[in-house]
């Protein structure tokens, strides 16, 4: 069975994206800063076709962090396009080539037909639930792993039903002061460090999450 991992950037004080979150700044005010460590890594530049960047630890993270993914779950706000019914012109926030290459499955309460893109990349839109995408996804990657690409929404709920094996978190040394929490609701998750790996800037922690 498919291992399921998350990895995603967090502040000193917990948040995974800053206040007044909208389409026109989805990571709200200051969210950003929490990914310009990846923005600098040359492997992260290459995985959405641009040059230059940095080698280095960082960019190694990030190489290891998707080179085994074989499908991918996100929640409705990370792929965009509001909240309610779909505006079928809208296509995910990363043009009509995405960097993900593989089967991605997103969670909605509103229907709509599959959108094959450029480069590999297939959105599946699943309106029942995050067991059935996680089966889907599991289906899809065959023996590679399943990613919860975000955003916090979406990893709290796999974090909370038991789902998730790995958790990295990459903690950026910023306080946003208000926004998304990653860890809200979730008293009761067990983590196990497994591994600290430290960047020019940013600190990258995995956790084995307990049972």
């Amino acid at each position: 069975m498919s291992t399921v991992t998350c990895q995603i950037s967090i502040s000193l004080d917990g948040y995974v994206a800053g206040p007044d979150q909208s389409l026109q700044d989805p990571l709200g005010r200051g969210g950003l800063r929490l990914h310009e460590w990846l923005f600098a890594a040359d492997r992260w530049r290459e995985q959405h076709g641009e040059s230059g960047g940095e080698a280095g630890v960082d960019s190694q993270v990030v190489d290891e962090a998707i080179r085994d993914v074989g499908a991918y779950v996100m929640g409705r706000r990370m792929f965009g396009g509001g909240d309610g019914p779909w505006d079928l012109t809208w296509r995910g926030w990363w043009g009509e080539e995405p960097p993900f290459r593989t089967p991605v499955f997103v969670l909605t309460h509103h229907p709509r037909p599959s959108l094959p893109m450029a480069g590999g990349t297939d959105f599946h839109f699943v309106t029942d639930g995050i067991h059935s995408a996680l089966e889907q996804a599991r289906k899809a990657a065959g023996d590679r792993e399943v990613a919860i690409a975000g955003g916090a929404s979406a990893v709290r709920q796999y974090l909370a039903a038991g789902l998730v094996d790995t958790l990295q978190l990459h903690v950026v040394p910023i306080m946003l002061g208000a926004g998304e929490r990653l860890f809200d609701g979730l008293a009761d998750l067990r983590l196990k460090q497994t591994r600290v790996v430290p960047g020019p800037t940013v600190t990258h922690v995995t956790y084995r999450v307990l049972p």
